[in-house]
């Protein structure tokens, strides 16, 4: 299968490689900027092109790797082709977006990507959904050569694991961050926690999250809750998002009383 990828970002970069060592040439590469295409297109020995009308016809597969607020301006771009398919990448995009070509699908690899950082695509899951059964049947064959966890996942159910893999990575990223800056100021190494992460990563391998919650919310432990907010008086957001959090996980534990304000 001849591929052309349109985009040069993260996504695009690893999925261009795995497709590559899977035995499937990405021949052309377009990206908004074209030194980003130069960049990729020199990394897998593809052409870069200026144009996505550049975009040859013996092309069989084109993978749309962009940003999703750009994803119809650059579907609208592609010449439909009776044999050609067209999918996206994207965990929020309905498949409708891509209406206009008489073959389409999506291709989402369910993962966080960073071009510096090596991982092993055999284990990132790839969510699957064509715009008929054989066009499906065409992209689970792919996935299965690029991931050993394969899945076909429709556009309703989609948006629904994009919102619980913003959740589960983004939002969580999100307060190692704040933690990080938290003990900067104590002057005290966010190496100490990470231990404590890795051991809560561990126990949902074999437990239901809501099972292995621990922490001062869950045993409803007003006085520390209330010790830590007094911290936070000063960062009003912290002290606001502290509380939220705090009143979310103890609404699963018997007793339901939020902590003070």
């Amino acid at each position: 299968m001849k591929i052309a990828m349109l985009g040069a970002g993260n996504v695009a970069t690893h999925l261009s490689k795995a497709l590559i060592n899977a035995g499937n040439p990405v021949a052309q590469v377009w990206s908004r900027d074209h030194n980003h295409a130069i960049e990729l297109a020199l990394q897998i020995g593809a052409n870069s092109i200026v144009d996505i009308a550049d975009i040859t016809e013996d092309v069989d597969l084109v993978i749309i790797a962009v940003k999703d607020d750009a994803m119809s301006v650059v579907s609208a771009q592609i010449l439909p082709q009776n044999s050609r398919i067209v999918v996206h990448t994207s965990g929020s995009t309905d498949i409708d977006l891509l209406n206009a070509h008489p073959k389409s699908g999506v291709l989402y690899p369910l993962q966080t990507f960073s071009k510096e950082i090596d991982l092993d695509f055999n284990e990132v899951p790839l969510c699957v959904e064509g715009s008929d059964a054989d066009t499906q049947n065409m992209l689970l064959n792919l996935a299965n050569q690029l991931s050993n966890k394969t899945q076909i996942v429709s556009s309703a159910e989609r948006i629904k694991l994009h919102i619980s893999a913003v959740f589960a990575c983004n939002f969580t990223n999100h307060l190692y961050a704040i933690a990080h800056d938290l003990m900067l100021e104590s002057a005290v190494s966010f190496e100490l926690l990470k231990p404590l992460i890795m051991e809560t990563v561990n126990k949902i391998n074999n437990h239901d999250p809501k099972s292995v919650q621990t922490g001062p919310a869950i045993r409803n432990d007003t006085s520390t809750m209330n010790k830590h907010l007094k911290i936070l008086e000063s960062k009003p957001d912290l002290h606001d998002l502290y509380r939220l959090i705090s009143q979310s996980i103890v609404k699963m534990s018997p007793i339901s009383e939020c902590p003070a304000k």
